[in-house]
């Protein structure tokens, strides 16, 4: 036989002895809970994954629970996962189920494909893991797998590459066990076929992986061609008034999408803001900046501790239409906040 025949024989072998089969989503899989567990997963790791997993389908066993939520709460469940558009794309496919499909999952491939947020390796996923259905999936685990395996020359992000991908991952599927199969691969790539450092001593394909073969694991898959970053910079107003700091909801979508956050300005016009704001500091203290790095650019953040005497008619108005809102460093509100809201906290708590 093939190398091809033998592949998915070989990884379904090692996978009955050395598989992962203890995950939270793999106990009573149901297409929403692997749903849920696909989204987390995406560029986080399963570590990290598991105790917000288990927090959000405790507050949210079931789709239509996740529908008829506040996207507030939501995104409160999901503070510290980043990459916040998964949330929101989440809540809104869970309202699209409740609407559509009766509450129901889906369970074709092209409806669960027209849920916002969901592409072709993550329907692939949801199906082949919840319903045995035979799809492949193509997350960055298997891309490594089966770049390395057939020494596959080229960025795996190229649209020509991932094709090529594809079709290889086609081709070497099994008949049976897509469920198996599909948990297989993505554990191959977590625990043996990693990144560095790659376990090819224990690996059932290495015989005849090429990059094994001729020890270039490292050089598979090539890397994404370097791009510099652009920089930016932000000053964030941090309002003190008793114990809480005062936060505003951010547009649904963007940066930090419909999560609360501090007012921001540009450095040489604090103190416009502030008459915009109508607030009189007390007082005026940088403190300790710091960088935020995205996708596509870094963020340069310097927060400024204002501490107010009294509030300002403006801010007093708490809570208007639902975007505004002092937030107690004693007793917080269950709101979704961002990594550098979060952090600016932890630094006035510290500071004070």
């Amino acid at each position: 036989m093939t190398a091809d025949a033998t592949f998915a024989a070989r990884i379904l072998e090692w996978f009955d002895k050395h598989g992962r089969k203890d995950l939270p989503w793999q106990k009573n899989k149901s297409r929403y809970s692997v749903w849920i567990s696909e989204i987390m997963l995406q560029q986080t790791q399963v570590k990290t994954v598991i105790p917000y997993y288990s927090r959000f389908m405790s507050k949210f066993p079931n789709v239509i629970s996740l529908a008829e939520a506040e996207q507030d709460e939501v995104l409160h469940l999901w503070t510290g996962l980043g990459y916040y558009a998964r949330a929101r794309n989440l809540h809104k496919a869970a309202k699209r189920v409740k609407s559509d499909f009766d509450g129901v999952f889906p369970n074709t491939f092209d409806d669960v494909l027209s849920l916002p947020g969901i592409g072709r390796s993550t329907a692939a996923a949801i199906l082949s893991l919840a319903d045995n259905q035979p799809y492949v999936i193509m997350d960055g685990n298997v891309k490594r797998v089966l770049s390395r395996f057939y020494a596959i020359e080229g960025w795996p992000g190229k649209p020509n590459i991932e094709k090529q991908l594809w079709n290889i991952a086609e081709d070497v599927k099994p008949l049976t066990r897509f469920d198996d199969y599909t948990q297989a691969m993505m554990d191959m790539g977590a625990t043996l076929c990693t990144r560095s450092r790659p376990k090819c001593e224990q690996c059932p394909v290495s015989q005849h992986c090429i990059a094994s073969l001729n020890g270039l694991q490292a050089e598979y898959p090539h890397k994404k061609p370097k791009k510099t970053l652009p920089e930016k910079c932000t000053s964030m107003i941090v309002l003190f008034h008793a114990g809480s700091v005062y936060l505003e909801k951010r547009e649904s979508v963007g940066i930090w999408g419909g999560l609360f956050g501090f007012p921001e300005t540009k450095k040489d016009e604090l103190q416009l803001s502030l008459n915009q704001i109508g607030a009189s500091p007390k007082s005026i203290e940088p403190l300790q900046s710091f960088r935020h790095t995205f996708s596509h650019f870094h963020l340069d953040i310097t927060p400024l501790l204002i501490h107010l005497d009294q509030l300002p008619n403006t801010l007093a108005e708490e809570g208007r239409n639902k975007k505004t809102m002092w937030y107690s460093l004693q007793s917080p509100s269950k709101v979704g906040l961002a990594a550098p809201t979060l952090k600016i906290i932890e630094q006035i708590k510290a500071h004070l």
